[in-house]
């Protein structure tokens, strides 16, 4: 666009800092950027003013390489012809704030929404990588609506351990069960996980923080092939330089996360969930950005329009490889690639390229099919998420790419009842309960045991935990059986390879069917049907229900209190009643003078 066409627009950012109506509010908007050196005129010059939500710190290293990172976004946002703008965003690290990082994906995007609404900013750079750092940082995005574009930090570099590979996450569950087999020591427990970690970055898996990263790509949200480049390499650099001017070019072009984020953009990010072989956490998530977006996403879209796609990623923890190799194979938009030739994704929506998915998508075949496979031969058919609902609950996932054929031959091949399983339940209230219990005899936990957890939602927890993947007891793990049929109204690690029934909705701590579940009762599960049920009369729910529902901790902060009592259930999306009423605000309702 031209200098003369540019100077005709005006920007949000001038009505702070060039504004011949309010002298004295330019006056004061201006001065207190003048302490460190930053010019009047470069601020009165009404070129864009790009923000760079900087989520990486100590505090966050899955996106601490955002710290070095973000100079060349600068460097993008300068030679553009826009002005950088660098602020903290609220840290959000999985693998380490307790009670869950869940908590925090709420309150980082209340804070942005702070952010980008109060302060002049015409566009803005949202730097990702830990899971919910990508989904709080397009809530708000589509919240305030001006333009934005996604930059993730990438993966770590493939972990090897003893000559194997080591994805992290995926090498926890795999140790834990080797650990209590009597396999290994805490040392080498230790060695192996540490070893999945060898440079910046985020999960080398297709765990929750590449699937986020993937499905950004997938919604058009970033630049093509953004999401898999590793941290470490040059091209990740060169990606945020890009990015940074293509920030710029999106103010001049006016286009917005609205113009972007449709319900068609939201159903390919379904589909390409089920293609990558994406973490349950997905559904959440999708339907959180979903809301703030306007956008109707229904729970049973992930069966109607995901579950039939195929698995094509060769990655743990549905598949071998990791994400180093997956970017050299081509990444996501290799994945889109074989979807659009068989019209399973829509080419024809927009993205902050300028141009539609199709033309994103040109030449993007993949180059080693050992880990990118084709349409007609993937590595598993109907790889998407199971629906369920019952009498336990109205609505849970099920991720079926993680069954492995030793599950599938144990509990849903009986000949004349395939994919129905019935097993009698043993029931936990929260992790702590479970781990204390797992390995008493006297539960007589064996390979028909269902193990169900609750307490572990949105509201019983707080904030949804990720411990629905729940490991057999020591002796059954001896035998071999290393996983069992599990339930629960939490979540489960992106990374773990267990088929659980989770996400279930509305949770015990609401009232759900959870709560009124015993040890001992016998559950069915019938994947054909979309049910799982107690098989328990209505007359004896009915009377367990003056036992009241089960206790959950009480609130440990003001933040845990606020959140109990506003947020959603999983199914949609655990977001903040009312906060989804917000949408487009930058342009509906200018914030107003401070003085």
């Amino acid at each position: 666009m031209s200098a003369d066409t540019n100077s005709k627009r005006r920007l949000r950012s001038q009505d702070w800092f060039d504004n011949p109506d309010h002298i004295d509010m330019t006056a004061l908007y201006l001065e207190r950027f003048m302490n460190y050196g930053v010019t009047p005129e470069e601020l009165r010059s009404g070129k864009p003013i790009i923000g760079i939500a900087q989520s990486g710190s100590d505090l966050t290293p899955c996106n601490r390489v955002h710290v070095e990172l973000v100079k060349r976004v600068r460097d993008g946002i300068r030679d553009a012809g826009g002005i950088p703008i660098e602020f903290p965003t609220h840290p959000i690290f999985e693998n380490c704030k307790r009670p869950t990082a869940a908590l925090d994906r709420n309150l980082a995007y209340l804070s942005l929404v702070e952010i980008l609404y109060g302060y002049p900013l015409d566009g803005v750079v949202l730097t990702t990588g830990c899971d919910k750092t990508t989904p709080s940082a397009l809530m708000a995005a589509s919240t305030v609506d001006i333009p934005a574009i996604v930059l993730s930090g990438g993966p770590m570099l493939d972990g090897w351990h003893e000559g194997d590979l080591v994805g992290s996450g995926t090498v926890i569950w795999r140790m834990r069960r080797k650990f209590a087999a009597g396999e290994i020591d805490r040392e080498e427990f230790l060695q192996a996980a540490l070893d999945s970690a060898p440079s910046v970055g985020h999960c080398n898996t297709m765990g929750t923080a590449s699937t986020m990263n993937a499905l950004a790509e997938a919604l058009g949200m970033s630049l093509t092939g953004c999401g898999a480049i590793p941290a470490a390499y040059r091209e990740r650099g060169q990606m945020a330089y890009r990015t940074g001017r293509r920030a710029v070019e999106l103010v001049w072009e006016d286009l917005k996360p609205s113009d972007i984020l449709t319900r068609e953009a939201f159903l390919n990010a379904v589909r390409v969930n089920s293609a990558i072989g994406g973490s349950t956490n997905a559904q959440p998530h999708l339907a959180a950005m979903a809301k703030h977006a306007g956008v109707e996403l229904y729970p049973d879209d992930w069966q109607v329009h995901g579950f039939d796609i195929p698995l094509l990623a060769n990655v743990q923890p549905a598949g071998e490889y990791l994400g180093e190799r997956y970017h050299r194979a081509g990444g996501t938009p290799a994945i889109m690639w074989e979807l659009l030739q068989v019209g399973k994704l829509d080419g024809n929506c927009r993205t902050v390229t300028g141009k539609s998915m199709t033309e994103n998508l040109e030449g993007r075949e993949a180059s080693d099919r050992e880990v990118i496979l084709p349409f007609n031969r993937p590595l598993k058919e109907k790889a998407g998420f199971a629906v369920l609902k019952g009498n336990l609950f109205d609505f849970a996932i099920m991720k079926t790419s993680v069954i492995s054929e030793g599950f599938r031959e144990r509990y849903l091949q009986e000949p004349g009842r395939e994919n129905v399983f019935e097993g009698k339940a043993v029931v936990f209230d929260g992790s702590e309960d479970y781990h204390h219990r797992i390995n008493d005899p006297a539960l007589d936990i064996d390979e028909n045991t269902i193990l169900v957890i609750r307490g572990a939602g949105p509201l019983g927890w707080p904030g949804s935990a990720e411990v629905v993947n729940m490991q057999p007891p020591d002796h059954l793990i001896k035998k071999g059986i290393t996983s069992l049929p599990t339930i629960g109204d939490g979540r489960q690690s992106g990374t773990a390879d267990s088929p659980s029934i989770l996400n279930a909705s509305p949770e015990s701590a609401a009232g759900g069917g959870l709560a009124w579940i015993r040890t001992g009762d016998i559950v069915r599960i019938d994947l054909n049907q979309g049910r799982c049920d107690m098989l328990v009369e209505p007359a004896e729910i009915e009377k367990r229900k003056a036992d009241g529902i089960p206790a959950v901790p009480a609130d440990a902060t003001p933040w845990q209190r606020i959140y109990r009592k506003s947020v959603t259930q999983l199914s949609d999306g655990a977001v903040l009643e009312g906060a989804a009423d917000f949408r487009q605000i930058a342009a509906k309702m200018p914030p107003r003078h401070n003085h």
